[in-house]
């Protein structure tokens, strides 16, 4: 059975051969003819994909767009995927999917279930998604939640693309972020026992670490104090550095989110010393050279503007210098065939020195992927959220969460893409009506759900129920949007654009409701999904079944549950 996954290439072959019998038959000259672009109208009453491959050969063959389209469209074959073709000015192809057809797809669903949209683009591939990776010097706040649900849901659609992937957790586990964070504790677990110690200047102020002295005072006692004036213990920061990383484990977690590796900068440096590995491979390339004392990557020579420093004069690596021996580790040592980094936009002129360096590692550049994302503000009542209970300057992931809930959050963090800046509406993101797209969505599923048990209370069963019969423009446009799932999956995964997922998880909740509601506003009981009509009944439940198959599969890749009652 063709399936909505083959569709476009079904009809690239229809458009080709059409093309070549025309011109076998004269009505074209014989030209080389260009890839067929199937692509979807924006205007849904203009049919369901249309071809734009008149007006690409106009200038080859010679003949207006409108003379080439009408030429094609007399040699296309009758295909039970589509009706008679429609040839619009100024050379458009347009084509509708057959009744049969969609029909077909529904039966298709039920028996593929979520994987019905899945497409094999990445099959024998692996892919590596890396986001957040904030410092864990402190707790997460809702910047990185924005990062965590692009990168999940980026990961999830890989995923359903046939990637092999792997979520990863970068931990910035040395250079000096961490001994100021370990000073700071230390300060804090002092005044626990009464010292006059104050944070260091560039210290993290926030309550958090208060809270977290006193953990270190519960399990420890004073025994890690050490004489007034002496340095804190060797072992406070990995103490330190653990229990942060606890934390942040606990807020993700909190999100839905799980990571399969988290990645430890300090293992850079140690073992099989990744970092002396790939600055040897750079010097062997005469991409190092000493100057002023320091160990400079000479990335002028590759086009970057100028060089940059990866060791400095007192022996320690830049920031910059890790991340090149870290993607070293990525693309050579463990061999993925896709990276991604999401990152925040203030790591905007990171980018093209990083690529540079990946190329200058063997690796291919093409293959790394930096996706950056703006700032996230909150608002409440039409104003500003500033203040943070416990996170100093910063509002929380946590208090978020703890507010909004984990699909809220993860919803409203997808539905503007990366690039734009976004305001997180608190009160509608808690709103119990249909203004809230999340529970607009949501309560679709349920509802879908709601009828799938109450045909389950009377005992109905809807297998083998007749397809056939589902000829109601609400009913087809309810099919025609569960197939558009397999466009967004494609689409998401080769673009890397996770915000279509809400769009389409809202285009799919309306085109249920307008199915729903077209039998509520009849007077005649056939047009309701139970009927007298054992046959019709079970026919709409098929339906309704498959939709609910696509709904939860997208809910699913945002990470968004699918509740059934709600």
């Amino acid at each position: 059975m063709l399936d909505a996954r083959d569709i476009r290439p079904h009809l690239e072959g229809l458009i080709e051969g059409a093309v070549r019998s025309a011109i076998q038959a004269g009505e074209l000259p014989d030209v080389a003819v260009p890839s067929v672009p199937i692509e979807r109208p924006k205007d849904p009453s203009h049919g369901d994909f249309a071809t734009t491959l008149p007006l690409r050969m106009a200038r080859s063959a010679m003949k207006k767009p409108l003379e080439i389209a009408e030429a094609v469209a007399k040699h296309l074959p009758a295909d039970e995927a589509i009706e008679a073709p429609e040839v619009a000015p100024p050379g458009f192809i347009n084509m509708r999917l057959s009744d049969v057809f969609l029909q077909q797809q529904i039966v298709r669903v039920i028996e593929h279930g979520p994987a019905f949209a899945d497409m094999p683009l990445g099959t024998g591939k692996k892919a590596q998604v890396e986001f957040v990776s904030a410092n864990p010097t402190g707790p997460l706040h809702v910047g990185n939640g924005r990062g965590a649900a692009i990168g999940d849901a980026l990961a999830a659609v890989l995923e359903a693309a046939g990637y092999e992937t792997e979520r990863e957790y970068y931990v910035n586990d040395a250079g000096t972020q961490t001994d100021t964070f370990s000073e700071t504790l230390y300060a804090r677990y002092q005044q626990l026992f009464g010292r006059d110690v104050d944070i260091p200047k560039d210290g993290y102020p926030g309550d958090y670490m208060i809270e977290l002295a006193q953990t270190l005072k519960k399990d420890h006692g004073d025994g890690l104090l050490r004489p007034e004036g002496e340095r804190p213990p060797e072992n406070l920061n990995q103490i330190g550095m653990d229990a942060m990383v606890g934390h942040i484990r606990e807020s993700l977690r909190k999100l839905g989110v799980e990571y399969n590796v988290w990645f430890s900068e300090r293992s850079l440096y140690a073992g099989e010393k990744v970092f002396d590995t790939a600055m040897a491979i750079l010097k062997e390339n005469g991409q190092l050279t000493e100057r002023e004392g320091a160990l400079w990557f000479t990335s002028s020579d590759l086009g970057e503007s100028k060089d940059n420093v990866v060791v400095r004069s007192n022996g320690k690596p830049t920031y910059y210098a890790s991340d090149i021996a870290y993607h070293y580790d990525k693309f050579v040592r463990r061999g993925f065939d896709l990276v991604i980094d999401v990152w925040g936009a203030d790591h905007h002129g990171h980018v093209s020195r990083l690529k540079t360096a990946t190329q200058a590692l063997g690796a291919n550049p093409e293959a790394l992927h930096i996706l950056l994302y703006q700032l996230v503000t909150l608002k409440r009542g039409g104003e500003t959220v500033r203040l943070s209970k416990r996170g100093g300057d910063l509002i929380t992931l946590d208090e978020l969460v703890d507010e909004v809930g984990p699909d809220a959050t993860r919803f409203f963090f997808l539905m503007r893409s990366p690039g734009a800046q976004m305001d997180f509406d608190i009160d509608l993101a808690v709103k119990q009506s249909n203004e809230n797209p999340v529970y607009y969505v949501q309560y679709a599923h349920a509802r879908l759900s709601q009828i799938l048990a109450r045909a389950a209370e009377q005992g109905i069963d809807a297998s083998g129920g007749d397809v056939s019969l589902l000829t109601q423009p609400h009913e087809l446009g309810l099919v025609r949007e569960m197939l558009r799932l397999v466009d967004v999956i494609e689409q998401s995964a080769t673009e890397l654009e996770v915000h279509q997922l809400p769009h389409y998880a809202m285009a799919l909740a309306t085109a249920f409701h307008a199915f729903n509601d077209a039998f509520r506003q009849q007077s005649d009981s056939s047009l309701k999904v139970i009927t007298d009509d054992e046959d019709l009944t079970r026919a709409r439940l098929r339906l309704v079944q498959a939709a609910q198959i696509a709904l939860a599969r997208v809910l699913g890749l945002m990470g968004v549950s699918a509740p059934e009652r709600m």
